[in-house]
């Protein structure tokens, strides 16, 4: 199934996530409509993709897309969904990317609306290497189930995954490459200081982590026995306090998410 248009309810960084991927795969329909409040953000948005329409202050103007992204942070998907239930086409899918809020409670808040998609999104998706979990309201049927998943593969793998585990995932996976991304930069930097070419220094780095992550995997060692691996360890004495700030930090972060 072709999506002739398509509607982005907040115009932030996961909008144009989104949007780099389908342009990266020549997937962008003809008609693309994103609302937000901030016009300087979606002038942005203009710039990097001259095509999409935009609409400021105007959310039912985007939700009246056959396929709706709800791109809002949870504080402000209240007020979203009373703007748009109005305007949503009886067959349009709308696809929330936003933790806490469950189908059951979108599909009220929308007067009885479930053809919804949950789906937690991540930023990889940019070049089409995202891992964005997904969970589908009752009025989808299956074909059209297969159908969503055609387009969804373009911003990487999106497994179906029971509805009570997309927090986790949040905390997992969508947040998850802001705990790696500052210490290969630092990595990347210290690389070169130390006489690596740009390349090079990208290079092993990416090579290390496909290693280190797949050592992991297939090794058939405990995790004790994947860290023995490598007997010097330069932030050793650092470690406790890094596992403190992820169990305290990210356990907080998912409680509040669920509650």
């Amino acid at each position: 199934m072709a999506y002739k248009s398509m509607g982005f309810i907040g115009g932030g960084r996961i909008t144009r996530i989104f949007l780099e991927a389908l342009n990266r795969k020549r997937m962008i329909p003809s008609t693309v409509v994103v609302s937000d409040a901030n016009g300087e953000v979606l002038q942005k948005l203009k710039e990097k993709f001259p095509k999409v329409q935009t609409a400021q202050g105007d959310n039912a103007k985007a939700a009246g897309q056959d396929l709706v992204f709800l791109a809002l942070h949870p504080p402000a998907i209240g007020g979203g969904l009373a703007e748009i239930k109005a305007t949503l086409k009886p067959g349009a899918f709308l696809v929330s990317l936003a933790p806490r809020f469950t189908i059951k409670a979108l599909s009220q808040g929308l007067g009885g609306f479930d053809r919804i998609v949950r789906m937690i999104p991540n930023a990889p998706s940019c070049v089409n290497e995202g891992y964005n979990p997904v969970a589908f309201g009752p009025g989808i049927s299956k074909k059209e189930k297969e159908d969503l998943f055609k387009l969804f593969k373009k911003l990487g793998d999106c497994p179906e995954v029971d509805e009570d585990k997309l927090e986790a995932y949040a905390i997992i996976t969508a947040m998850g490459p802001t705990y790696l991304w500052f210490q290969l930069f630092e990595l990347f930097e210290l690389g070169k200081s130390f006489g690596l070419t740009e390349k090079q220094a990208w290079k092993g780095i990416k090579k290390m982590l496909k290693g280190a992550v797949e050592t992991v995997d297939e090794s058939g060692l405990t995790p004790e026995e994947v860290v023995d691996l490598v007997p010097v360890k330069p932030l050793g004495e650092d470690e406790a306090a890094i596992r403190n700030a992820y169990r305290t930090k990210l356990t907080g972060l998912y409680q509040k998410l669920k509650g």
